[in-house]
């Protein structure tokens, strides 16, 4: 005999959100298409249609933009992103840690941290063409300005705000600075990292597009530049669609990955 399992209205309350907040995404993406079919149906010529962006995905897998498919143009964008964003986690969180756990450190660099800080990223644009051109280093030292920025601030403000309390515990203990440093205020901190590693990892998916806007010869910025000269309104349609698309899965990514190194931050969500 099968056991009927009666649930208190409690329950059946937070059964009910949890199906809602499954539901809610899809309707989110409904009311989008929805719009988008509404916006195009008026015969505007520069919007497109979601069947004109599908047909020129199509088009596209056939005939491929300078002997690259829609998937080798992402990837390439992809890869100037992760080497951008490998340097800039590496040094980004080795200084935001300093910055936060000296203070002599702080009051020596902080103030031409905070000055660069200012600077949109896009502003270096010109002087690093200028400088270097328009290769991959540069397209690769652009992104890692606009990634480097966020890691800094939240590991620096991570470091910062470490609980006196976790630090005192040390103190009784004996810890020296060594231990204090890596086996107690890092490990609060990763919260704080982890923030700013997502944010970088968007703020270079969008940095890297404006950087293949301007001269570039492959990538998801290129296939913009490419269907904006070209009054392609469906390839600059596609491409935006694609860059929100690999943008949701960078975050998705991170988030899974913090989920993974910092457990307790998931258990704290829920």
């Amino acid at each position: 005999m099968k056991k009927h399992i009666v649930l208190s209205e409690s329950e059946k309350k937070e059964l009910r959100r949890k199906q809602i907040y499954k539901v809610l995404p899809v309707v989110s993406i409904v009311l989008l298409i929805a719009l988008w079919l509404f916006a195009s149906s008026f015969g505007n010529a520069q919007f497109p249609s979601p069947i004109a962006t599908w047909d020129r995905l199509l088009e596209l897998l056939r005939k491929p933009i300078k002997n690259l498919s829609l998937w080798g143009h992402i990837l390439i964008s992809l890869q100037r992103v992760f080497t951008a964003l490998l340097l800039s986690w590496v040094i980004g969180v080795s200084f935001g840690i300093v910055l936060g756990w000296s203070k002599k450190c702080n009051a020596l660099f902080g103030p031409i941290f905070t000055a660069f800080r200012a600077v949109p990223p896009l502003a270096w644009i010109p002087l690093i063409t200028i400088w270097f051109g328009t290769g991959e280093g540069s397209k690769v030292l652009i992104v890692f300005i606009g990634a480097l920025m966020p890691v800094v601030v939240n590991t620096q403000a991570g470091m910062s705000n470490v609980n006196k309390l976790y630090l005192d515990v040390g103190t009784i203990f004996n810890a020296n600075s060594r231990q204090m440093l890596f086996q107690i205020a890092i490990p609060s901190a990763l919260d704080a990292i982890f923030a700013g590693i997502r944010t970088s990892a968007s703020a270079g998916w969008m940095v890297v597009l404006a950087a293949e806007m301007l001269g570039a010869k492959a990538g998801v910025g290129f296939l913009i530049t490419r269907g904006m000269d070209s009054g392609d309104q469906a390839l600059v349609l596609l491409s935006m669609i694609c860059i929100g698309i690999v943008g949701a899965i960078l975050a998705i990514v991170t988030q899974i990955a913090e989920g993974v190194i910092c457990p307790w931050t998931r258990k704290r969500s829920n």
